[in-house]
């Protein structure tokens, strides 16, 4: 079976005037489809974590300012550039740490302003995001494809939130080759990603998984249990700083005392507007969302909550990165 979260095309998509997006927050017990007008309502969505994962979140504000220009072009604006600004911007702040987001945007509305004749703009932008999606995939491809040969038959490996298209296509790429893998997924609070996503993904690809809780991973190292480790990134500064789902720090940590690999699937490698890992910022969220679990209090009242969304990680901590391009090796 094809992980229902392998392509994107299946999680969103448009629907006459509207952005559909399969609420990722109910998955894998429902299949909810969130119907979002106008680009306020797909920045909600994003805020509100229906859609996760970097690439994918960046795509779907793609398609928020899609809808902005759609709505400039039936009211026919022709100072529509404004309108357009303050729905990037919008969009922007929506997710501030993960850079593919931004510079999705930022390359949106540059090209729009370099081409200011010709088509509408919602016809320009539509065109653009088609090229983006068949380019995100050929990079998913390529980053399992490279990740796969890092693999060796009867490993166990580690894996934390949900990494995104090529941690599939490289675990899919090792059974076609007959290797025997069996994957570690942390549970990943609040939201669960790595439990509703990651090892719900992996099970519809027969592979063998087992959940864990965040707290655990320490543990399974120490016992052998782990071969090898694999995150994706929100974002990779230029000196090698890691960005990613709260946790890897303390997995990279770990992986470090017991000498497990610890490989980042980069995708498209390092951002090269973020000169370090200090320029990075990390999203703090509502705290209520570790307070409380599908909307039940989980603690006292007078109780408070810290979320951090995201943490950085040194590249000493890191064995090396997986891109579309290759294999980048930092250590070992």
């Amino acid at each position: 079976m094809e992980p229902l979260l392998l392509h994107l095309e299946n999680n969103v998509y448009l629907e006459g005037d509207r952005l559909v997006l399969v609420d990722r927050r109910r998955l894998p017990r429902e299949i909810v489809r969130v119907s979002c007008p106008d680009h306020e309502a797909v920045a909600r969505a994003i805020e509100d974590m229906v859609v996760q994962g970097a690439g994918d979140i960046a795509v779907t504000a793609g398609f928020g300012l899609y809808l902005a220009a759609r709505e400039t072009g039936r009211r026919g604006d022709r100072d529509y550039r404004a309108f357009l600004d303050k729905a990037a911007a919008r969009l922007k702040a929506t997710r501030p740490t993960g850079y593919h987001l931004a510079a999705l945007l930022d390359r949106l509305m540059g090209m729009l302003a370099e081409d200011p004749n010709g088509p509408p703009p919602a016809e320009k932008i539509l065109s653009c995001l088609q090229n983006v999606l068949e380019r995100q995939r050929r990079i998913s491809e390529d980053t399992g494809r490279h990740a796969e040969t890092l693999l060796v038959s009867g490993e166990a490996i580690l894996t934390h939130c949900f990494a995104g298209g090529a941690l599939l296509y490289m675990l899919q790429t090792a059974r076609e080759k007959g290797k025997e893998i069996q994957v570690l997924c942390t549970e990943t609070r609040p939201y669960l990603q790595g439990a509703r996503l990651t090892a719900w993904s992996i099970s519809q690809l027969g592979i063998p998984v087992t959940l864990i809780t965040d707290n655990m991973a320490a543990h399974c190292m120490s016992r052998g249990m782990v071969q090898k480790v694999f995150t994706a990134a929100d974002r990779v500064a230029l000196d090698g700083t890691v960005a990613n789902k709260v946790g890897t720090l303390q997995l990279a940590i770990c992986a470090d005392r017991y000498r497990i690999p610890f490989w980042v699937l980069a995708y498209g490698g390092p951002d090269r507007r973020t000169a370090r890992g200090e320029d990075i910022p990390i999203e703090e969220r509502d705290p209520s969302e570790v307070l409380t679990f599908r909307g039940i209090p989980i603690t006292g009242e007078d109780v408070k909550g810290y979320y951090p969304a995201f943490d950085l990680t040194p590249k000493d901590l890191v064995t090396g990165i997986v891109t579309s391009r290759g294999i980048e090796t930092w250590k070992g």
